[in-house]
Parts: structure tokens; sequence; C-alpha cells
């Protein structure tokens, strides 16, 4: 799971990245070609389609039926709707990947056991 404190890729830098690895497109055009996908899978995801990306994952929907909850700051029983939620499954390619070292580790993960042996 995230932590506020670890670093995360934006959109904006998804661009700037895929522009500087592809000098032949203009920075424009990246980010175009960005939002188009972006816009095709959540279309296809409001249809209640399922988007498939061979080797990186599949994105799905899924309906959370209407529940009964309690608001957690004044312990009173709220009523809580029926919700469509996306649902992203990594593909086999990209979990081996991660898993075999593909990640590089963040920067308080590689400090954090120095501080601590050094004191």
């Amino acid at each position: 799971m995230l932590r506020a404190a670890e670093p995360a890729l934006t959109r904006s830098e998804l661009i700037s990245e895929l522009a500087a690895s592809s000098p032949h497109l203009r920075q424009e055009d990246v980010e175009l070609i960005v939002t188009t996908i972006f816009d095709q899978i959540t279309a296809a995801l409001a249809r209640g389609e399922r988007v498939e990306l061979r080797g990186f994952g599949a994105f799905t929907v899924k309906q959370r039926s209407a529940r009964i909850g309690r608001n957690p700051g004044t312990g009173e029983v709220v009523a809580v709707g029926e919700k469509t939620m996306p649902f992203f499954k990594a593909g086999k390619e990209m979990r081996d990947r991660l898993n075999r070292g593909g990640m590089k580790p963040n920067r308080a993960a590689t400090t954090a056991p120095a501080q601590a042996g050094g004191a």
C-alpha cells in the first residue's frame, strides 16, 4: 500500500518522461496520447467493460452493495449506498518483474537501516 511519504509518478511526470524518451514526438502529442488512452480506459469501464493490457494487468468494475456503516467520529449508524468501484489486477509479467527486484528501493527504505545500525 502506498504511504504519503513514498514518491508517486504523476500524470504530468509520466508525460514528461515519455516525451523525453521519444524525442521525435512533441510534448503536446505525448499529452494527447496519454489523455486519449486514459479516456478510452475510463469510457470502457463506464460501459461495464473489462480492459486487459497483456503483460500489464486488467481493469474491471465491481459492484459494492448498499450496506449499513458507522460514522467513526460519532458512532452514528449511516446508510452507505451501492457503488461501482474500479478494480485493477496486475498481470503475471508485472508481478514477476516486481518480485524479482524490478523496482528501485525508495530513499527512506535504503537510509533507515543505516541510521538504525549507527545509533
